[in-house]
């Protein structure tokens, strides 16, 4: 794989990915190794229904360095962080043995208020300690659920916020913002090629209810649930334009 195509006067400086063990964040990740010299990674605890993604991350981190020896030299220490609060006041259907559905104010109840606001946060924080500039995050405007704190203008609200409140330059990176799921498996492809893309199919975790067990073309999943049917989508999309990558959909146990 060629050497990366630094960001002027941002390639010294450390970036730190909210890595939850999913395909976006998986993405995420090899977007920043490719850009800048110093990675680590971030996950959660919030008592989420689907936590086995959790136990996706060091796969996933393994994989990648496997993938490219400069992304090894990149990627540093990992961090994982509780926030049982979270869950504990949130009433949604990641966070409780309930059906998925719509709410009354046009959500679904997958929806956890605070979620994506109270992880950047935490992950300046974070960064604050760590000696970090750039926090990379796999929030999406186009593919999405509804969610608002998935929406670009939020995100660019709370750098500000976070730069006013912690007296530093953070800045939140969200490579994924106007790409579709479809396009997010083409970037995975650019990045990395077949390996990549085969590594964040197998590899990844996106569905709500936590199935590993059902081996789909596009991974694993229950394959009814919105966030099955979203990366489905975007897999087939993908598949169908014979990109690099695109053929790596069925294997002989599938």
């Amino acid at each position: 794989m060629s050497e990366p195509s630094p960001i002027a006067g941002t390639a010294a400086d450390g970036a730190l990915v909210l890595f939850s063990g999913g395909q976006d964040s998986a993405t995420c990740l090899a977007w920043a190794l490719q850009r800048f010299d110093r990675v680590e990674t971030l996950g959660f605890r919030y008592g989420q229904r689907h936590a086995v993604e959790l136990e996706c991350r060091g796969r996933l981190r393994d994989g990648m360095t496997a993938i490219d020896p400069a992304w090894a030299r990149r990627l540093g220490h990992d961090h994982t962080l509780s926030l049982d609060a979270l869950g504990a006041v949130s009433d949604t259907a990641l966070t409780r043995d309930a059906a998925i559905a719509m709410t009354a104010e046009g959500l679904p109840n997958t929806f956890v208020p605070g979620r994506n606001l109270l992880f950047l946060t935490f992950a300046a924080a974070l960064a604050y300690r760590r000696g970090l500039r750039h926090v990379i995050g796999g929030m999406c405007e186009t593919d999405y659920s509804g969610y608002p704190d998935c929406r670009d203008d939020t995100i660019k609200a709370l750098q500000v916020a976070l730069n006013l409140g912690m007296d530093r330059r953070f800045v939140l990176h969200t490579p994924l913002m106007w790409l579709d799921k479809a396009d997010t498996w083409r970037l995975a492809a650019s990045l990395g090629g077949d390996p990549l893309v085969a590594l964040i199919r197998d590899e990844s975790h996106s569905c709500y209810l936590g199935d590993r067990t059902h081996r789909h073309e596009w991974g694993f999943g229950c394959g009814t649930c919105p966030a099955c049917e979203l990366r489905r989508a975007g897999w087939e999309r993908f598949a169908a334009t014979g990109a690099p990558g695109a053929g790596l959909g069925r294997r002989a146990d599938a």
